[in-house]
């Protein structure tokens, strides 16, 4: 679903991110932890095709996401760390601006439309204002709009920030079943638990490079997460 090929990322004298490769299966939820200022979010972002790469390729199902963006971009859904929402808008208005940015129209988006907020448990809300919205129903919403047109691939950065335990529960639920159906989430998370809870295999990054990738049992070897993290970036201490 995603392949990457020696992708980096500079600014001026700056590498924010060394060349590196990453293979994600569909039918997974692959973690991308790292510390801050790592350079996850730079690599999320390259990516969902938010921001270019210096070097290197960027494959989504098999589309090159310079030479094919808009192709590349319909099969993801994309929720950035700081997601915006257009806050004057109703829910259903959100959803349906979202929808017709992808083509969707008609019957069709009024189904989806319905389905998503259905899912996410805010149906009853569909004609309230966006700034009425408590901060883990602006986040269900959002991930309302990344799934409205249905992708094949996910990317998330950030997901669980701020969301109380009932929420966390349910968007994990969502990226359990979205992987269970053939697709893919790349999920980046300072959260290690859902990291270990979740995620098929994951890929911890430091100073720009990954410095380990695998299964959960492959990359800690029966030990917590939480140590192998803390070793792999230096944190110990």
């Amino acid at each position: 679903m995603i392949s990457a090929r020696q992708i980096e990322k500079r600014y001026a004298g700056f590498q924010a991110l060394h060349p590196l490769d990453l293979d994600v299966r569909a039918g997974e939820v692959f973690g991308f932890l790292g510390l801050n200022g790592a350079g996850k979010t730079t690599t999320l972002r390259m990516l969902a095709g938010v921001l270019p790469p210096t070097a290197g390729e960027v494959y989504i199902n098999g589309l090159d996401l310079q030479r094919q963006p808009v192709e590349a971009r319909r099969v993801m859904g994309f929720i950035p760390d700081r997601p915006y929402v257009y806050e004057k808008l109703t829910a259903r208005e959100f959803l349906q601006f979202i929808g017709e940015l992808y083509g969707m129209e008609g019957a069709e988006l009024d189904q989806r439309i319905q389905e998503v907020l259905a899912e996410h448990a805010l149906q009853d809300w569909a004609n309230a204002l966006v700034e009425s919205f408590s901060h883990g129903m602006k986040q269900r919403l959002v991930l309302s709009g990344a799934l409205l047109h249905n992708p094949l691939l996910l990317i998330v950065d950030e997901p669980m920030v701020g969301l109380d335990p009932s929420g966390a529960r349910q968007i994990k639920q969502t990226f359990r079943d979205f992987a269970e159906q053939g697709r893919t989430v790349f999920l980046s998370t300072h959260t290690l638990a859902v990291a270990a809870e979740v995620c098929d295999r994951i890929a911890i990054i430091h100073q720009g490079r990954i410095a380990v990738m695998g299964t959960i049992a492959e990359v800690c070897e029966g030990r917590p997460l939480e140590e192998v993290f803390l070793r792999v970036t230096g944190s110990e201490a």
